[in-house]
């Protein structure tokens, strides 16, 4: 009979790279920890590491049973959940992860009245456009833009409708006039976003056949969403943002929408986490609050762009 206990150490230990690390994070030794690993390839008849004195990594058929001893704790879990609803409902600590614009801006007050209503949550959030690795930091949940690449992730939409628009400030285009067609744009001053030292310089719209991708410069880059759209309230020129970033200074007259003919490029905004155990009672319920707030928002997209179009 596999243990769970073994299967999670398993887990872990793929995550880390480290019989050692994952024996500090579950507070054992690092002996027990191979102990463990030993009684699951002896149960399985297999080896799950390739071992040597430098590194330690999933063998091939670690690789393939990976995803089914997820699928094993995950299913455990919602059997415990099914018969004792209320031993793990809304308590324990939620450790999220959060873009910095929107996480501020909007994610943050709704998770801090959700948490304020549930008094045996503890929360620890982290704001940061950096994406959390999340099977090796302390983050159980995050949340980003895009669909996420990584087979391994467990990601669940909370709005898929959400795109981007070209915004400036009504003081930005009184002084600089507004761009038309997206190739007008590099006439105009545009406000440059970076991660990891790669510069986000082609603007991509949707177009019939493929998209339409526009190459920028300028001398206003930066690493934190939230200082672009600053930027762009303070006038100093045009950003290429998230609806659910902006609509708050677009609805109060702070920006205006350009280019309202012309679809932006979709940023669907998702809910990720290592492994289906990690969807607890508090978190399912925070994802529909999170979800009905951010669907508002997006729905209110299309009447916002015809009133931009009129006016």
């Amino acid at each position: 009979m596999v243990r769970p206990e073994d299967l999670r150490l398993f887990l872990r230990v793929a995550a880390l790279g480290s019989f050692s690390r994952a024996a500090r994070e579950a507070g054992l030794l690092p002996g027990q920890v191979s102990a463990a690993i030993q009684r699951l390839e002896t149960r399985l008849n297999t080896r799950l590491f390739a071992r040597s004195t430098r590194s330690l990594r999933l063998s091939a058929e670690g690789e393939k049973y990976l995803p089914y001893a997820e699928e094993i704790l995950s299913v455990m879990q919602a059997g415990e959940e099914i018969l004792h609803p209320r031993d793990n409902e809304l308590r324990g600590t939620l450790r999220l992860a959060l873009p910095s614009d929107c996480g501020r801006n909007l994610l943050l007050p709704w998770i801090s009245d959700f948490c304020s209503s549930h008094r045996e949550l503890t929360l620890q959030l982290s704001l940061s456009d950096q994406m959390s690795d999340i099977f090796r930091d302390p983050v159980d949940i995050a949340i980003r833009y895009g669909i996420p690449d990584n087979r391994h992730y467990i990601a669940q939409p909370l709005t898929e409708e959400n795109r981007r628009v070209v915004v400036a400030s009504p003081d930005y285009l009184a002084r600089c006039g507004q761009p038309r067609v997206p190739e007008q744009l590099v006439d105009h001053v545009c406000l440059l976003y970076s991660l990891k030292g790669h510069i986000y310089d082609k603007w991509a719209f949707p177009q019939a056949g493929g998209m339409q991708r526009i190459a920028l410069t300028s001398q206003w880059l930066c690493d934190d969403a939230d200082v672009v759209r600053r930027w762009a309230v303070a006038g100093h020129g045009i950003a290429y943002k998230s609806w659910i970033d902006v609509s708050e200074d677009v609805l109060a007259g702070r920006l205006k929408l350009l280019l309202t003919d012309i679809p932006g490029e979709s940023a669907p905004l998702y809910l990720i986490c290592p492994h289906r155990k990690e969807f607890s009672p508090a978190i399912r319920l925070l994802r529909h609050e999170l979800s009905r707030h951010l669907q508002e928002i997006t729905g209110r997209l299309p009447e916002a762009l015809k009133q931009a179009a009129a006016s």
